[in-house]
């Protein structure tokens, strides 16, 4: 499985000449989606998803699918695909991937913020994505992909994650707010993190794509 990393919180998965994407949304490159035949969605925050968006990509690939919370799944009507709403223990295939989705809600950005449904997803038993939350895997996860930077968490929050989850390999997402200086501190973080794990604990810049054994 080969996985790339777009823009803040978007990946691309990929296996056997087939490609599933995860969160979409505003902030990430359009081409992320191109030739996709699924699509995973964690919440409704812009960052994530774009209607818009997932409607041209849906044009182009009429078989397209996507699998998403009941809330997201009632603003897509609009989109011409295959739409799943799905919640916390269900589990389905959708282009040759199993999945298994993880969680219930986003994490709390303010008490005077309403909290929203916010799905984690654990693709093929090896990468799981858990959204804008630390929520438990529940199992041992071999690629985790940890948020590093958000208005609802801070970089402590994110070092305990990393230990409680203690992934064979983990890499940034949600981490297109940061300038230069922002992410030279997060890379020292994870540096640190992985010495400490011996583990493969790093960011890859936009575009940059790894292979999963």
């Amino acid at each position: 499985m080969e996985l790339t990393k777009f823009t803040h919180a978007c990946v691309r998965l990929e296996k056997d000449g087939s490609a599933l994407v995860i969160d979409p949304g505003a902030f990430s490159e359009a081409s992320a989606l191109q030739g996709a035949r699924a699509v995973l969605i964690t919440h409704e925050h812009f960052d994530h998803v774009e209607a818009e968006r997932l409607r041209r990509a849906a044009e182009a690939e009429p078989s397209l699918e996507i699998w998403t919370n009941e809330a997201v799944a009632a603003t897509l009507t609009d989109v011409p695909a295959k739409i799943h709403a799905v919640r916390h223990g269900d589990t389905f295939e959708t282009a040759g991937f199993a999945v298994r989705v993880v969680g219930e809600w986003h994490a709390v950005n303010h008490p005077d913020v309403p909290v929203v449904s916010n799905v984690g997803f654990l693709v093929d038993e090896e990468v799981f994505y858990p959204g804008d939350a630390f929520t438990p895997p529940g199992t041992e996860v071999p690629t985790l992909l940890v948020p590093t930077n958000a208005p609802w968490m801070k970089l402590a929050e994110m070092v305990d994650y990393l230990r409680e989850v203690r992934p064979a390999r983990a890499y940034s997402t949600h981490d297109g707010l940061l300038n230069d200086l922002g992410l030279g501190l997060v890379d020292r973080w994870l540096e640190t993190e992985a010495d400490r794990q011996g583990a493969e604990i790093r960011r890859l810049a936009p575009g940059e794509s790894v292979t999963l054994s």
